[in-house]
């Protein structure tokens, strides 16, 4: 009896931590890890219910497959290594397409076309370029392609959990700049108001965002398909003007 007892104790301690939550066992449950913080691709909206771009088409993506949506908040610096050890089955925040992805993860169509964008404070007139990087400090997070792109232009990279605290970062001085991508940037200006940072420059690429599963994984097919489809039907173009008055899916 006492064996029964700890081993329902057990059960009822694992339900209530999540620790069960690695990856579905129902295959009409498709679990999404995401941020939850960066805007207006997955953020916390009103009554704290998630929403964002990203969000919408990852749910209408579901709808195609038949399959109901569950996300998985996550750092970002977390993020792979979570969809690596399937405590999720596809990644959905904005996922930069690059060789190094290209050859780790299975990556789908491209959702978001955009550029990228050089932040700093409003009255720092020393940087416009990639090239005044050199030798400044950029807050980034560290596995992101932003990142990336500030190393290789010689900056020393601070590492942060995401836009809202690079941007903390730099109107405390702490860095010189961060880069992100154009449609947050323009969020975030939108929503605060804030003069005392600027785009100071742009970084002269243009990107394209995907979902990622593991390597191998069918599912990303099947992911394929329900964007052509959603392309199709429209559904990508209203999604889209609904959050940048413009269709960035193309």
């Amino acid at each position: 009896m006492r064996r029964k007892l700890f081993a329902a104790a057990m059960l009822a301690i694992v339900a209530a931590t999540g620790l069960s939550a690695c990856g579905s066992d129902d295959s009409s449950v498709l679990k999404v890890g995401t941020e939850g913080t960066y805007a207006p691709f997955s953020f916390q909206g009103p009554g704290l219910k998630l929403t964002g771009y990203d969000v919408e088409i990852i749910e209408a993506v579901g709808q195609k497959l038949g399959r109901k949506v569950e996300f998985v908040q996550t750092p970002w610096d977390a993020i792979f290594a979570g969809l690596e050890s399937k405590r999720f089955d596809l990644v959905a925040n904005q996922v930069t397409i690059n060789d190094e992805r290209k050859n780790k993860y299975a990556l789908s169509q491209s959702y978001t076309t955009s550029e990228g964008v050089i932040v700093t404070k409003a009255d720092n007139n020393s940087i416009s370029t990639l090239a005044d990087l050199s030798g400044k400090t950029c807050a980034q997070s560290a596995t992101s392609n932003w990142g990336k792109v500030a190393t290789q232009a010689g900056a020393k990279v601070e590492s942060v959990e995401g836009f809202v605290q690079a941007i903390q970062l730099l109107k405390n001085s702490r860095v010189d700049a961060t880069l992100n991508d154009t449609l947050a940037v323009a969020e975030y200006t939108k929503k605060t108001g804030d003069t005392g940072v600027k785009v100071a420059g742009k970084t002269g690429q243009t990107s394209q965002q995907a979902f990622a599963a593991r390597k191998g994984d069918a599912l990303i097919g099947d992911v394929d398909k329900a964007l052509n489809d959603l392309r199709a039907d429209g559904t990508l173009a209203k999604i889209s003007e609904k959050y940048f008055g413009t269709d960035v899916s193309k």
